[in-house]
């Protein structure tokens, strides 16, 4: 395995588009998220997200093959739902970084991959002069039906980042999962590391 991991840039994120959107479903639909993904939506997504003022999109490749990305952007030029909760609470969303997604194949893990997802998003959150960045995570309870067994949460991990739960600052996204007939809200802790 040779692993890399850096930003891409202009014409290199729109090939990699159709392949990043079959790596966001492949990762997703494990749980927490348990996402009944749809090629054409994330596809779109990913479009939406790399026009975002100041987005960077970094991937991680071994050899030619992307097995792993992740984003970010400023949080005023991410979607409603994502600003709607600090907003809500008179939080100025211009000097926040939001980031994004972080999808790895299982057999690239452990490796250092999510610290160098962190490394690249938080270098550019800190050009950008981001006052702090913040990610979203889905809340399952411990005896979620389709927990795995032996499952671990990422918290500690997020915690050694420095990242921490920003209390009561939670939002609801509606996604499709497997099983379900059609999309439902599930709630997303947001988590929160000051500059």
């Amino acid at each position: 395995m040779s692993l890399t991991v850096r930003p891409l840039t202009g014409g290199e994120i729109d090939a990699a588009i159709d392949d990043l959107a079959r790596l966001r479903i492949e990762v997703f639909a494990a749980y927490p998220y348990l996402y009944d993904g749809d090629a054409a939506y994330e596809a779109d997504y990913l479009r939406d997200f790399v026009a975002a003022r100041d987005a960077v999109l970094v991937a991680a490749f071994d050899g030619a093959a992307i097995v792993g990305a992740a984003t970010a952007s400023p949080m005023d030029a991410s979607k409603a739902e994502f600003r709607a909760p600090f907003e809500a609470r008179g939080i100025d969303t211009a000097t926040l970084f939001y980031f994004g997604e972080s999808v790895l194949l299982p057999n690239y893990r452990g490796q250092g991959v999510g610290h160098a997802f962190f490394d690249h998003r938080e270098a550019h959150a800190a050009a950008w002069g981001a006052a702090a960045t913040y990610f979203a995570a889905v809340v399952r309870p411990d005896d979620h039906p389709s927990r795995p067994t032996g499952y671990v949460p990422l918290d500690g991990f997020w915690r050694k980042r420095g990242y921490a739960p920003l209390p009561g600052v939670v939002t609801e996204l509606a996604w499709k999962e497997h099983g379900e007939a059609a999309e439902s809200l599930k709630p997303m802790q947001y988590w929160i590391r000051r500059a």
